[in-house]
């Protein structure tokens, strides 16, 4: 499973986050072709190398035509027309809409307002946004499955905002880092933004790191200069794998005969993005000669409470039944083959007679396909090939 841990010992911040994406390897070229889908001009964006504290990070900025952060109120309702109307890449988009619609629900429980209402001021500044579909572009490109945080520098003192003076950090943040691990008192000053908190609470899950294989790893450069640390967020990318055995996990389920079909698309990303192993739904005849579905979600134990809450608010359900089923595992490792058409991550599973199956991730293929012009069935089979090449298999 591809995995990402932000290890934030200095906070986090959209422009710390993109950062440390492009460190990683995102090129920035991606990045640009991406935000010229999104109806927003009058700015510019730039990448460049900063030692810190001896580390080499990378600057993110977004320079915008007044010379600064252009404070623009832009109801929620807005930034998702937009997002859902642009040509942006299907995950990103994805991801993107998350991150927002998770920070306008904080904002809304903290101003009493509905969430459509919620007026983003410091959040809905080009600049802002453009952290927040970098940090979204970077998830996708990379093909995090998972990603982790790491215990969070709640910082110290007063900030300004467009609402007047705030304690830190401030109440949309801390709405935001419900649930995940924090220090309070920890640091000088704002260490975690709005858009940073935003940008963990939707992809990263509260949940101890686990063991896994570093592949690389990027620094972000932030604005400040902290005496205690080094102002950098740490982003590592890496693989778990998964061993072969067995597991217990938790199945919920409900039935559902009442809710519009077209918005099971968005609970199901939600349910996937909040760290559930599998979801789907089954057609079934319920009573009263009602056509109905069955939403069901396969989870950890201890995801549990969680993603049950999740259906219970985003659905019609009323109620939910859960309980525990075994899982047979194959051992399972994902792999990269280089193509004529560019890398592609492939999927491969030991079975018990010691033969692999092996399945090229099919949104590589897609994007690989659209970027190149050639049909994604030859993507799909030039990366098993090179898949069955590596594996010394075909020779």
């Amino acid at each position: 499973m591809k995995v990402l841990f932000f290890d934030a010992f200095a906070g986090i911040s959209g422009d710390m986050t993109a950062g440390a994406f492009l460190a990683l390897g995102l090129p920035l070229e991606r990045v640009q072709h991406e935000l010229q889908q999104l109806p927003l001009d009058g700015y510019t964006i730039s990448a460049a190398p900063r030692q810190v504290n001896g580390i080499v990070a990378t600057k993110f900025d977004v320079h915008t035509a007044a010379h600064g952060h252009v404070h623009t109120h832009r109801p929620f309702r807005d930034i998702r027309a937009m997002l859902e109307a642009s040509g942006l890449e299907a995950v990103a988009k994805r991801h993107a809409l998350a991150i927002f619609a998770t920070l306008a629900a904080a904002e809304a429980r903290v101003h009493g307002v509905p969430v459509d209402d919620v007026e983003f001021h410091e959040v809905g500044a080009v600049d802002s946004i453009v952290d927040i579909v970098a940090a979204a572009i970077g998830f996708a490109t990379f093909g995090v499955e998972r990603a982790y945080v790491s215990p969070l520098p709640l910082g110290s003192g007063i900030v300004r905002s467009q609402h007047g003076p705030l304690p830190v950090p401030g109440p949309a943040t801390i709405e935001l880092l419900r649930g995940f691990r924090t220090r309070p008192g920890d640091g000088d000053g704002e260490l975690i933004t709005p858009t940073g908190a935003a940008i963990v609470a939707t992809l990263a899950v509260p949940d101890p790191v686990p063991e896994m294989r570093v592949e690389a790893v990027g620094y972000g450069a932030g604005q400040r200069t902290l005496t205690d640390r080094p102002n950098v967020l740490r982003l590592v990318r890496g693989e778990t794998s998964t061993p072969s055995g067995r597991d217990t996990l938790v199945m919920l389920e409900t039935n559902i005969d009442d809710y519009n079909p077209e918005l099971y698309d968005h609970v199901l990303d939600r349910l996937f993005e909040a760290g559930a192993r599998d979801v789907f739904l089954a057609s079934v005849h319920m009573k009263k000669n009602r056509p109905g579905v069955v939403l069901s979600v396969l989870c950890a134990p201890d995801d549990r409470d969680r993603l049950s809450a999740m259906v219970l608010n985003e659905t019609s359900a009323i109620g939910m039944r859960s309980y525990a089923v075994d899982r047979l595992l194959l051992r399972r490792e994902t792999r990269e083959v280089s193509t004529a058409y560019g890398v592609v991550r492939v999927k491969a599973a030991a079975s018990p007679d010691g033969h692999e199956n092996l399945a090229p991730e099919y949104e590589d293929c897609k994007r690989l396909a659209r970027a190149t012009g050639v049909s994604i069935k030859l993507v799909y089979q030039a990366a098993l090939a090179a898949a069955v090449r590596s594996a010394g298999r075909g020779e």
